[in-house]
C-alpha cells in the first residue's frame, strides 16, 4: 500500500512517501525549486518520492494532507470577528487565498496529481501530524507526546501518549497563546525573520543575559503549575494586525523593532536570552505534565519549537525523563510524514514493530544521484576531478581537513528536515581557531555570531561533551566537557557580544560557541558509513574525533540538492575541495565560471 503525506501552502511545503509502512523517500519543495521555505504545492518534491517508490500517480492508495483547512479557515473567520474591526486588513489579505485555494486543497490535490489519480484525498489534523511524526518513526513501543509550535488549526500545543501503533491527544493548548508565537514576536523585534530566523534568536542568546525575563514573566506570559501557559495579548499584533507585535510590547522594552540587517546591539543580545529562558521553562513544564499524565520514561517531540536544541538538551539532562527522541524534520515539513503515517497505523490499524532504533533512515529520504549522472555533469562543465577509492576518498579528505581546508561533501541522499546530517554538508577542522569567522564570513556569507555544530565519533562524545547517548540528528545541545575547556582571561571576560566569538573557549574552539555549548551530531559506523569512515582516518591522523559540519548552501539559499546546486556552491564561495559521490574537486584546478570571480571579490580572503 503506497500512502503519500503533503504539507503545502504555508510554510516548508513538502512531500514523504511510506510504503506499507516504510518511510521511503520524504523531501522540502525547497530543495528543487531553490525558492527557501517554498510554501507551494510540492510538485517538485511529490515527483521525487513517485519515482523513488517507482510508482505513478494511479498507484498510490491515498493522499494525505496535514492538517484540515477548514478548520483553519474557522480559526481566522473567529479570529477576526473577535478583533473586529481592527483585524480588517490582514483579514482582507488573507481571505482570497483562503477562498480560492486553501479551503479547496483537495480539488488542489486532484488537479496537481493528474487525471490518473484516483485514490481518496484524507485529511489529519496538524498536530496529529506532529504528533504521529514524532512517535511512529521513534525506537520506542510506548512514550509521552509533545508537539509545540506556533499554530494548527486551533492548537499551538498538546500532550499526548503513543503505544504500539496508536496515539492519542489527552491535553490540548489553543491559539492565540502559543510559544511558538512568542519566540517568533522576539525574533520580529529583534530583526529577524519570522518562520526563518528563530534558530538565530537563539544562537544569539548566549552573547546576552536575561535581563528581560522578568518583564516577560510580569507583562506576557504566565506559565502554570499545571505546564499550561497564557499570553497576554494585550502586546502582541499577529491576531488582528500584519506584525507580530505592537507599539505597547515596544514600549515595554524601549522603543521599536531592529531594523533588519541593522547593527546588533547588546539589547537584542539579552533580548534573545531572555525569551530562550523563558520558552526553555515553559517546555521544562510542558515536559513534566506530560510526564505525569503518560507515567513513561520516553518522550517524543515535534513541531517547531522541537527546533530548540538547547531546551531539548536541558529536558533531556534536568527533565523527568530517561529517554528523549525529537523527529528530525519537526516543523511542517515533517507534518507531511506525520500525515501518511497517522494513516497508515491508526487509520487503518496496521501494526508497527521496535527494535530499540528509529525508522527514520538517518533522515537521508531525498534523492541521491549516482556516479555516471556526477561524471555526466562535471564533464558538461569541464570540472577537474579525481576518481577515488573509498579508503583513498577518506584519507585524502582527512589529510585536507588537517592542513585547514574546508570541504563541501556530497554523497548519498540528501537529508530531510533543516539539518545537514553528512550527505550535504560543509566540513573543516574543529580545532582550528579561525574555522568559525572563516566558513561564516567567506563561506556562507552569513551572520558572524552564528555557531557552527561539531560532529563527534559516537565512541568519544563522553570525552569531548556532556551528553550520556546518541545525538544522530543534531537537535541537542549540551556543553563542551571541562576537561576540554579553556578558561578565559579577565580582559576577555569584558569583551562586549560578539567580541567574544574570536576567543578561543576550548580545544576544538571552531564549535565551541561563548557558553562552551555546542549542537552536538554524533557519528557511527552503521548509521553513516562512509561520513564515519573519514572521520575515522580525521582521527587517526590528528588524534581529534570532532570536526565541523554545516549546511551545504550559502545564506538565504535551500540545502544543495543537486551535483549542480553544489558545484555552484563551491564555485562561488571560499570552499577550498568538493566531494561528488567518490570524486574530488580541488578549487585550483577548476576552470573559470561564469560570475564566480566577481562573486567572490565582494568577500574577498584576509
Amino acid at each position: 500500500m503506497n500512502i503519500l503525506g503533503l504539507s503545502a501552502f504555508y510554510h516548508d511545503s513538502a512531500a514523504a512517501l511510506v510504503q506499507r509502512g516504510d518511510i521511503a523517500a520524504a523531501a522540502q519543495e525547497e530543495r528543487f525549486t531553490r525558492k527557501r521555505h517554498d510554501s507551494s504545492f510540492p510538485a517538485k518534491a511529490v515527483s521525487y518520492c513517485l519515482r523513488a517508490g517507482r510508482l505513478t500517480p494511479g498507484d498510490l492508495d491515498a493522499v494525505v494532507f496535514y492538517e484540515k483547512p477548514l478548520i483553519k479557515a474557522e480559526r481566522l473567520l473567529e479570529t477576526y470577528l473577535g478583533t473586529a474591526p481592527s483585524g480588517l486588513q490582514s483579514f482582507i489579505a488573507a481571505i482570497p487565498t483562503w477562498l480560492s485555494e486553501k479551503a479547496n486543497i483537495a480539488r488542489v490535490i486532484r488537479k496537481e496529481m493528474g487525471r490518473e489519480f484516483k485514490a481518496p484525498v484524507l485529511f489529519t489534523e496538524h498536530h496529529e501530524s506532529h504528533a504521529a511524526s514524532a512517535f511512529f518513526p521513534s525506537p520506542f513501543d510506548e512514550a509521552a507526546i509533545l508537539t509545540v509550535d506556533g499554530v494548527g488549526e486551533w492548537a499551538t500545543t498538546t500532550i499526548g501518549a503513543g503505544k504500539g501503533h496508536t496515539i492519542r491527544i489527552n491535553e490540548e493548548i489553543h491559539f492565540p497563546h502559543s510559544l511558538g508565537l512568542l519566540y517568533s514576536a522576539f525574533t520580529y523585534y529583534t530583526g529577524f525573520k519570522v518562520n526563518s530566523g528563530e534558530y538565530k534568536v537563539m544562537g544569539l542568546a548566549p552573547y546576552g543575559e536575561p535581563r528581560y525575563a522578568a518583564l516577560i514573566y510580569e507583562h506576557l506570559i504566565e506559565l502554570r503549575k499545571d505546564g499550561s501557559f497564557w499570553l497576554n495579548q494585550e502586546y502582541f499584533d499577529y491576531c488582528a494586525g500584519l506584525t507580530m507585535t505592537n507599539d505597547r510590547f515596544s514600549s515595554l522594552f524601549g522603543g521599536p523593532p531592529r531594523a533588519p540587517e541593522a547593527r546588533l546591539t547588546q539589547k537584542e543580545m539579552d533580548l534573545a536570552a531572555s525569551v530562550q529562558l523563558v520558552v526553555e521553562d515553559a517546555m521544562m513544564g510542558l515536559a513534566r505534565r506530560a510526564h505525569e499524565i503518560s507515567g513513561s520514561n520516553n518522550l517524543c517531540l515535534a513541531g517547531g519549537v522541537a527546533l530548540n536544541c538547547v531546551a531539548n538538551g536541558k529536558i533531556l539532562r534536568n527533565g523527568p525523563f530517561k529517554n528523549l527522541w525529537i523527529q528530525p524534520a519537526a516543523g511542517d515539513a515533517g507534518g507531511a510524514l506525520g500525515a501518511a503515517l497517522m494513516v497508515w497505523h491508526q487509520m487503518l490499524d496496521n501494526p508497527r514493530t521496535t527494535n530499540g532504533k528509529d525508522s527514520m533512515k538517518g533522515s537521508w529520504l531525498g534523492p541521491e544521484y549516482s556516479d555516471a549522472e556526477i561524471a555526466s555533469y562535471l564533464d558538461s562543465v569541464c570540472a577537474v576531478s579525481e576518481g577515488l577509492s573509498d579508503s583513498d576518498l577518506a584519507d585524502r579528505v582527512a589529510r585536507l581537513m588537517a592542513d585547514e581546508r574546508i570541504l563541501g561533501w556530497f554523497r548519498g541522499r540528501m537529508e530531510f528536515g533543516p539539518r545537514a546530517l553528512g550527505a550535504r554538508s560543509i566540513i573543516g577542522d574543529a580545532r582550528s581557531p579561525d574555522m568559525q569567522a572563516q566558513m561564516n564570513l567567506k563561506i556562507k556569507f552569513r551572520e558572524s555570531f552564528r555557531p557552527f555544530a561539531p560532529c563527534v565519533l559516537y565512541d568519544h562524545v563522553r570525552e569531548y561533551f556532556e551528553m550520556d547517548g546518541e545525538s544522530p540528528y543534531m537537535l541537542l545541545v549540551a556543553p563542551v566537557a571541562k576537561d576540554k575547556q579553556k578558561p578565559v582571561t579577565a580582559a576577555q571576560e569584558k569583551l562586549w557580544g560578539i567580541d567574544k566569538l574570536n576567543v578561543a573557549r576550548s580545544t576544538i574552539p571552531a564549535v565551541t560557541h561563548v557558553d562552551y555549548s555546542a549542537r552536538i551530531q554524533t557519528v557511527d559506523p552503521e548509521r553513516h558509513g562512509m561520513f564515519h569512515r573519514m572521520m575515522q582516518r580525521f582521527y587517526e591522523l590528528t588524534g581529534c574525533p570532532v570536526i565541523v559540519n554545516t549546511s551545504f548552501n550559502v545564506r538565504g539559499e535551500p540545502i544543495v540538492c543537486t551535483p549542480e546546486d553544489a558545484y555552484r556552491c563551491f564555485m562561488f564561495t571560499h570552499i577550498d575541495a568538493l566531494v561528488l559521490g567518490n570524486r574530488l574537486l580541488l578549487k585550483e584546478n577548476q576552470p573559470a565560471m561564469a560570475g564566480a570571480a566577481d562573486h567572490l571579490g565582494k568577500f574577498k580572503l584576509d
